[in-house]
């Protein structure tokens, strides 16, 4: 519990997005009222009806295993990204406030434009933003290690930013469910975008760190 109130203290957007995500997301679990009227419908976005859900639709989830792994990837990145990395800033409160709102919204509008004629497509999730967050957040620690749940293997981010975006367009031509896997592509290139806008620095700090990491290989 001090470790969550440190985090929140530090890092207090990243903490009500957190915390207000799981609370909609378990509501919607047990009402289909607020899980009808928050999920995306991009037939009806594409024609100015239920603008509103290119935002909600990413404070609810297709299931527990869906809210659970969205919500561990962006508690492993969020507050670190928003408060710091150690000695490496982080991008700070507003920033972050607009990295993960815009990118909600920018990583479902190529899906409206795909599906604006299908009336039966419905998606939803916080996997565009926090695939934004993910991504952000690489761009200011490309080295560090990274590893797959349940898997002892551990890569350096950058690396592991490349094969989740080639699972991500994998798992969108097979995806038979609401879970928008799109969002996860477009979310990643959000972020790191509108990171590179608000901190045009972290390009150079980017490319160091990958030179520095190359050469210490080779000697």
């Amino acid at each position: 519990m001090n470790d969550f109130l440190a985090l929140a203290t530090a890092a207090p957007v990243a903490t009500f997005i957190f915390i207000i995500t799981i609370i909609t997301s378990l509501v919607a679990f047990w009402s289909d009222d607020v899980y009808a009227g928050f999920i995306l419908h991009p037939y009806s976005v594409s024609r100015n009806s239920r603008v509103y859900t290119l935002i909600t639709s990413g404070l609810i989830h297709n299931d527990w295993m869906h809210l659970f792994f969205n919500m561990l990837s962006y508690y492993y990145f969020a507050f670190a990204l928003e408060a710091g990395f150690g000695d490496v800033p982080g991008i700070g409160h507003w920033q972050f406030a607009m990295l993960y709102i815009f990118s909600l919204i920018l990583s479902d509008l190529p899906t409206v434009y795909k599906h604006k004629n299908d009336d039966w497509y419905h998606s939803l999730g916080a996997s565009g933003a926090v695939s934004a967050v993910i991504f952000s957040a690489i761009l200011y620690i490309p080295l560090q290690p990274m590893g797959f749940i349940g898997l002892p293997i551990r890569i350096p981010a950058v690396i592991f930013g490349a094969l989740y975006l080639v699972y991500c367009n994998y798992a969108s031509k097979r995806g038979r469910d609401n879970i928008n896997h799109d969002a996860h592509f477009f979310g990643a290139l959000s972020g790191m975008l509108i990171t590179i806008f608000l901190h045009p620095h972290i390009v150079s700090s980017f490319f160091s760190q990958i030179i520095q990491g190359v050469q210490s290989l080779t000697r």
